[in-house]
């Protein structure tokens, strides 16, 4: 079930002064964003609780679920305005509606994702055994990249499509022997089953990127409130980079999580709100591995996927392609 959350504008004091147009004179602009429960996603959390969304006009509702790529899918039909979630999951919505675009790169998983496995010592061990992979999200990007990358068998591993939250409980339960996914959950299942240790991370592999996307037509037919948004979340990556501590003060409040833990785990990333050609190689590189598993419906190119004119208007020199 679709979980939401309404998010009224705060009106919290900022830590430090931004260059913010004033909306006081005018109504704020409703949107409906949308996007998974982690930190990776950590400036739509920052844009709501140090005010950025308010203070550049916006009335904004977020709807939340078991991942960020779950959420892009609300995209297609213009059941949402934005999302925020992974390469393979803004390219399949993309296919079925080509609407969907991403407007800019939010975040680089640098230490992020892992294969973990419980009483499994490394990959040769694996063979033969049921790994939780939630399909259409990062965590299958990754994994193919982790089979490619290894130069592995996929005939030698048991694949099982596992929710992103589900998966520690179905590790402790024995129904999957690892799983792939991004951050909480292996720190969350190393902290919680024994004999559990990560295999393969992301490092390793492959730096895996969340985009914010767009419906391209509601943008274009909004495009004040499209740069307003924009430009929130450009102050919101920027108050994380100077303000940490209290950008993960926040992110735990949003959350309802402990401060520390989600500090820790906001230092395994790099917040964006750019585009550059790595960008467009993570597209690329989704569109090749749906194309490679018989899922991509029809030729697309990384340039039709991703959308710069949003971006480009907040500020321009954040994009680089």
């Amino acid at each position: 079930m679709l979980r939401r959350t309404l998010l009224a504008a705060s009106g919290a004091a900022l830590a430090a002064p931004l260059a913010a147009p004033a909306f006081a004179q005018n109504a704020p602009i409703k949107m409906t964003i949308a996007t998974g429960v982690d930190p990776s996603f950590a400036p739509y959390y920052v844009a709501r609780e140090g005010g950025f969304f308010t203070r550049n006009g916006l009335d904004v509702t977020v709807n939340t679920g078991p991942s960020g790529s779950a959420m892009i899918a609300f995209l297609i039909g213009n059941q949402i305005n934005s999302a925020y979630g992974a390469e393979q999951a803004g390219v399949s919505a993309h296919l079925v509606d080509p609407n969907v675009v991403a407007v800019a790169e939010g975040t680089a998983l640098l230490r992020w994702i892992s294969v973990l496995g419980r009483n499994v010592e490394n990959m040769e061990a694996l063979k033969g055994k049921k790994v939780g992979v939630a399909r259409g999200t990062g965590s299958e990007t990754f994994w193919l990249s982790v089979v490619s990358k290894l130069n592995l068998n996929p005939a030698d591993y048991t694949i099982v499509n596992v929710e992103a939250p589900e998966m520690v409980a179905a590790l402790e339960r024995g129904n999957i022997d690892a799983f792939a996914v991004w951050e909480p959950w292996p720190t969350r299942a190393m902290r919680a089953i024994p004999n559990t240790k990560i295999l393969v991370s992301n490092e390793q592999i492959q730096i895996v990127r969340n985009f914010v996307y767009m419906n391209k037509g509601w943008a274009q037919s909004n495009m004040e409130a499209t740069t307003r948004m924009m430009r929130a979340l450009i102050q919101a990556q920027e108050f994380i980079a100077s303000n940490p501590t209290e950008a993960a003060a926040q992110v735990a409040r949003f959350l309802r999580q402990d401060r520390a833990f989600i500090a820790e785990l906001m230092t395994k990333v790099e917040y964006k709100m750019n585009l550059t050609p790595d960008s467009v190689g993570n597209i690329q590189l989704a569109i090749d591995q749906l194309r490679g598993m018989n899922r991509l419906s029809k030729e697309v190119t990384p340039a039709e996927v991703i959308w710069k004119e949003p971006l480009a208007a907040a500020a321009a020199g954040r994009v680089m392609i």
